[in-house]
């Protein structure tokens, strides 16, 4: 230890001392490098942070490249101040690769802050969810058709970027589709995975639309493989799907003045037109049970029937009348029901023995 101790001494006390200090002081740019260095170690953390901090530290240490070029004239000051503004520079080069890779398009980042930044959804599974759509917008012109009914394979998941799109069946007006909604929720909810089908509505854009898709493979593949997008991707297709049905619930509300329960198995049977069969004949027939016929004026009597003396009234039989057969009465218009109100028009569903959303046949959904 006494040897280790004296070799060290040797090297600290060995050098010969400062006899006197130089009166001229260094040059601005030496000073300039010097508050340079300072403010970059003053830098923070995080992306930003890396970007204050190296970029402080390479303008200082080129300040100090020409200080020791023009004022030091000193070959190893140079060389360790290339050396390191060098390393800033490629620090930052690297930051500015790391951030354009991180860079989404226009459209996705604002669906990002949009949907998915309020469920804080972590950027890396987005960018999975990004990737799988390949990053391509579509665009639909107006009155452009996206899916026909009964023709269209359910092929995809599409979610509405801008526009607004009609949705139809049999050309009855269901609902709209706004922006930041599925466009086909309930047909990607209503198959399975290895199973095939067509479009049960028609989906018409009524404005210039912007649509991202996701191939049904692809987007299958993906759930299977992330459970935490797969749950996502359930929950915001549930909320989508509700946001549907209410929809129709207020179209209903709207049109009868009634609040059906949206778990009933089908609305089409009171969204859609009147049946086939209230012809012109039924709606003659609806009128003479409507209208009583008028009693018979006294003068197209026979003679013998007006001389006839006034007879008493028969005894009254102990059984009560038969009641007359029911007849079958066409639905009223929208009109009528939505002038009457609330108890009225569901006491007139109620007379005719159904409840309001049980339809004789149902339509696929």
């Amino acid at each position: 230890m006494s040897n280790n101790g004296s070799a060290v001494g040797q090297l600290l006390w060995s050098r010969p001392l400062c006899v006197g200090w130089r009166r001229d002081q260094e040059g601005a740019v030496y000073h300039l490098a010097t508050c340079l260095l300072l403010l970059g170690f003053m830098g923070g953390s995080g992306v930003y942070g890396c970007f204050y901090l190296f970029g402080f530290l390479g303008t200082g240490y080129l300040c100090c490249v020409l200080w020791g070029w023009f004022d030091a004239c000193g070959l190893d000051i140079v060389l360790w101040s290339v050396l390191l503004a060098t390393a800033c520079v490629l620090q930052l080069a690297h930051l500015v690769y790391r951030l354009r890779e991180d860079t989404l398009p226009e459209e996705f980042e604002l669906l990002y802050k949009t949907l998915c930044l309020p469920l804080q959804v972590p950027l890396p599974a987005y960018k999975e969810i990004v990737r799988c759509c390949e990053e391509q917008v579509f665009t639909l012109a107006t009155e452009q058709t996206y899916a026909v009914e009964g023709e269209t394979p359910i092929d995809r998941l599409s979610l509405l970027l801008s526009g607004r799109v009609r949705v139809s069946q049999d050309g009855q007006f269901l609902h709209y589709i706004f922006p930041y909604q599925f466009m086909d929720s309930p047909e990607w909810e209503s198959l399975h995975p290895s199973a095939e089908g067509v479009f049960q509505v028609t989906l018409t854009a009524e404005t210039e639309c912007s649509y991202i898709s996701w191939p049904r493979k692809s987007l299958h593949l993906l759930l299977a493989k992330e459970r935490y997008i797969s749950r996502l991707f359930s929950a915001l297709l549930g909320y989508d799907i509700s946001e549907k049905l209410y929809a129709l619930n207020d179209k209903l509300f709207a049109k009868f003045r009634l609040r059906f329960d949206i778990r009933l198995p089908s609305l089409y049977h009171v969204l859609g037109p009147a049946a086939p069969d209230a012809g012109p004949e039924s709606q003659k027939d609806d009128k003479d049970v409507r209208e009583p016929a008028a009693p018979p004026s006294p003068q197209a009597l026979p003679t013998s029937v007006q001389q006839t003396p006034p007879s008493s009234p028969p005894p009254a039989s102990t059984n009560p009348p038969a009641p007359p057969p029911w007849v079958r009465m066409s639905r009223p218009d929208s009109s009528v029901l939505a002038s009457r109100t609330p108890l009225q028009s569901y006491s007139q569903v109620m007379s005719r023995g159904r409840a309001p959303l049980a339809p004789t046949l149902t339509p696929e959904l």
